[in-house]
């Protein structure tokens, strides 16, 4: 195991400054998945037609693929014409459309009242009414230190579990290590009203936050109080990991490692998913490119066309989220630069140093905590959104998790929220790039 102790040591000797990623590109080429229904609300199908759909921030509107109900394609009560795995009898409203039955997603369109140009609403959720409101947030009132794994999934506007083997949602939810073993809630995890002054929940009153130290910001019972902090202590990584950066080394082990584990089943019209996180280090600047780079991740199971391991969210040239990452803007300078990095290929620093500023810095104990290993810098990237398609209908699993890599010093937090499920009939492509405006 490496020791960063007897790496210290030499920095002195070395003054290496160089970047890891070039500008801020996407992990990947996002599709026309574009911004779809909210995870809260029904479902949305059909044909794009005209106009424009405004549900969870959604840009398209539908109109039915197959005429205005189940007698156009002849179905008998048993039959299931479209093929979507519901019968008439089962409740499908329009077996002619596939995307119209009990376990698909509402999408809310624009009535062309606002100059759009209109649509004709339609019932995808099968309930009776055409273009349901979006189900209110369900995280106003969970506790910092929440025990129930589904309080992490709401905090990230997961609301709706999956009733049946037909219906979409949550199916189930754990606290876990970085290898999907089960633990027990801890400081490490946390449900948050905010993530320092200036990062507000992206969606609903709460946020997710998961860390190698404390998931708590200075004044929060058992916040940390310093860079490092001990946790789960040495763990296992999953297969494929810890991820090292193109051209710079990466230790095999991890420390004070932590997830949650969501098994969720995809309405049955959705393309894709999509959902917004922030990362921050303590390795920010000097370590950039050394072997104890912490990591984020959000690893599913079956791994969508595009992913890396398994992980879907990345940088541009395949660089894990960490310090190595192209979007760490949130920052105070580039002073000290990788300056503990011994690669071969140690990268210079960004052209633009810290473009983001120290705004999204205050209060979250990475513009005040020092300790050991620390020249008393930090930082963060800003606003990132990771999407990636799915089949409608399916079951799968994904796992956000964190870690500290080499030793279980400077540690590291993911804050995630606004989780939602794109169903505008687009294509989606794994890709990670900062927030739309």
């Amino acid at each position: 195991m490496s020791t960063r102790t007897s790496l210290a040591s030499l920095l002195l000797a070395f003054g290496f400054v160089l970047a890891c990623e070039p500008g801020n590109n996407s992990s990947g080429t996002p599709g026309s998945g574009g911004n779809g229904a909210s995870s809260q609300g029904g479902a949305g199908a059909g044909t794009p037609q005209g106009g424009t759909g405004t549900e969870g921030g959604g840009t398209t509107s539908f109109m039915p693929s197959g005429g205005a109900g189940p007698g156009n394609c002849n179905s008998g009560p048993n039959d299931d014409a479209d093929m979507d795995g519901f019968t008439v009898a089962a409740g499908d409203c329009n077996d002619c459309d596939p995307n119209t039955n009990p376990g698909a997603l509402e999408v809310v369109g624009d009535d062309g009242t606002g100059g759009g140009g209109g649509y004709t609403p339609v019932d995808e959720d099968c309930d009776g009414t055409a273009d349901n409101e979006p189900a209110p947030s369900c995280d106003d009132a969970l506790a910092l230190d929440s025990a129930d794994a589904l309080d992490g999934a709401r905090a990230i506007e997961l609301c709706k579990q999956a009733a049946n083997d037909q219906d979409w949602g949550v199916v189930s939810a754990q606290w876990v290590r970085a290898d999907g073993s089960p633990t027990n809630v801890s400081q490490q995890m946390g449900i948050l009203t905010t993530f320092g002054t200036n990062n507000l929940p992206r969606a609903g009153a709460r946020l997710l936050g998961l860390s190698s130290g404390r998931a708590r910001t200075p004044g929060q019972p058992g916040a940390c109080g310093s860079v490092s902090c001990t946790g789960s202590g040495a763990g296992t990584p999953p297969p494929g990991y810890p991820q090292n950066a193109p051209g710079c080394d990466i230790s095999e082990d991890i420390f004070d490692d932590v997830g949650l584990e969501l098994s969720l089943r995809a309405p049955t019209n959705a393309t894709g998913y999509k959902f917004d996180f922030k990362f921050y280090s303590f390795e920010y600047a000097e370590w950039v490119c050394t072997t104890f780079n912490d990591q984020f991740m959000a690893l599913v199971n079956p791994a969508p066309p595009g992913a890396l391991d398994g992980n879907i969210s990345f940088g541009s040239n395949g660089s894990p989220v960490s310090v190595n990452i192209a979007f760490f803007d949130v920052c105070e300078g580039c002073q000290n630069w990788a300056q503990n990095c011994f690669s071969a290929s140690c990268p210079p620093p960004p052209a633009t140093c810290c473009p983001a500023g120290t705004g999204e810095l205050a209060g979250t104990g990475f513009d005040s905590w020092t300790g050991a290993f620390d020249d008393g810098n930090a930082g963060g990237t800003t606003w990132l959104q990771t999407q990636a398609p799915v089949e409608g209908g399916s079951t799968f699993s994904i796992r956000y998790g964190i870690w500290d890599t080499g030793d279980g010093n400077l540690d590291a937090t993911s804050v995630i929220d606004n989780f939602q499920w794109i169903a505008n009939g687009g294509t989606v492509t794994v890709g990670t790039t900062p927030v739309p405006e």
